[in-house]
């Protein structure tokens, strides 16, 4: 007679046991790994922190000072030749199905680690228990499986093995750059794929992380959900974590105040937003107003240059490129809202400088922008003066 184990369930009993297993791994990666030890978005108490970390070592094996590192490589290369799992530069077939793949090959470069997992936990636990022996942790979860759900638990520890490799390995490092919506044209190709929500703990909203690397919070819309950081507001009035960081809040002031060192640090801290703004303010209105005067395939080459306007350059071909820049060259009213963005964007890209210089060029491209006789382009100068942000 099969051994049934100490829990007797019923099939959409040991459903739910695995679901419920699987998503506390999900939480875990999510929370412990990503957002505080990655990025530092939040600090946990150490209960909860220990907690995470022996819960990982059960049902996945995975050593913190690895999975930071490559995900940290992934944030400083991505989509470069040296990103850990890009789709842009291998296929979507060879990160959403060999993803674990690729993490352990980038994981076993010791100069990955020494040069992006600082910081991580490095006490006597990780040395001569977590890190050292990352199998018997496996091994131990395979074990308590077998003895709560008797031979099902066999089938339930293998989802669990396959849970990390599969959805965050897979589909957020595959999908999450190669299909979904974007909130902001980040540099890179970064999607949000909400659908799967509750299943990955929040981190479908990839986009959204991106262009805030450092929030606790993913979500952005409002009716976006983001799961994890439910569970990080409910960790917080437990006393077992403290939120240090989350995307700023953007406002409009409602008079038109000079060019500033405040709305200078309002748009490099927005910048995502600010060509989110630009987009939607400038490049569409123009273009809504070229295709009145067309039709057929003229109005269709005139959609697909707005979109590569709008569109950050990692996220398109380079033939589609060539095919802007001639378009550009045949047009001057799309070439100077092409200009302006790409000025705005030189604001944030000077890196070293003091605020002298790029507060200049701000005060500049405000000048000329308004002096530019293109009415979205003008209004949005102006509206911008009034960029504000706040810490939530």
């Amino acid at each position: 007679m099969d051994f049934q184990g100490l829990l007797e369930l019923s099939g959409w009993g040991y459903f739910w046991a695995t679901l419920l297993l699987t998503h506390i791994t999900i939480a875990s990666v999510t929370i412990f790994l990503h957002r505080a030890q990655a990025h530092r978005g939040l600090t946990l108490h150490p209960v909860a922190s220990h907690f995470f970390r022996f819960w990982l070592w059960l049902t996945t094996g995975m050593v913190t000072r690895q999975w930071v590192a490559v995900h940290r490589k992934h944030h400083a290369k991505c989509e470069l030749e040296d990103d850990p799992h890009s789709p842009q530069q291998t296929s979507i077939a060879s990160v959403l199905f060999g993803g674990a793949f690729l993490y352990r090959k980038e994981a076993a470069k010791r100069e990955t680690l020494e040069a992006y997992g600082h910081g991580t936990p490095d006490d006597w636990l990780e040395r001569n228990l977590y890190s050292r022996h990352v199998f018997l942790g496996i091994f131990l979860m395979l074990t308590a499986d077998l003895i709560l759900f008797g031979i099902v638990g066999l089938a339930i520890w293998v989802v669990q093995m396959m849970w990390i490799p599969f959805w965050a390995a897979g589909v957020i490092n595959g999908v999450g750059h190669y299909w979904g919506y974007r909130n902001f044209e980040t540099e890179d190709a970064s999607r949000n794929i909400v659908p799967f929500g509750l299943i990955i703990g929040g981190e479908e909203m990839h986009n959204n992380h991106h262009a805030y690397g450092v929030s606790a919070k993913f979500s952005n819309k409002w009716w976006e959900f983001d799961v994890g950081w439910l569970y990080i507001r409910l960790l917080e009035l437990l006393g077992l974590a403290e939120v240090r960081r989350v995307a700023p809040k953007t406002s409009f002031a409602d008079d038109r105040p000079a060019v500033d060192t405040e709305l200078l640090s309002a748009i490099v801290a927005n910048r995502f937003h600010v060509l989110k703004l630009y987009g939607s303010r400038v490049v569409r209105p123009v273009f809504r107003s070229a295709c009145k005067a067309e039709q057929g395939a003229e109005k269709k080459r005139l959609l697909g240059l707005r979109k590569q306007i709008s569109t950050e350059d990692t996220a398109i071909d380079r033939v589609a490129d060539q095919q802007l820049s001639a378009a550009l060259a045949d047009n001057q009213t799309l070439r100077t809202i092409f200009e302006f963005k790409q000025r705005l964007k030189a604001l944030w890209n000077q890196r070293g400088m003091d605020q002298a210089e790029p507060l200049a060029r701000l005060q500049a491209w405000c000048a000329d922008a308004e002096a530019s006789g293109i009415a979205a382009l003008q209004e949005f100068a102006r509206s911008l003066r009034a960029y504000r942000s706040q810490l939530a």
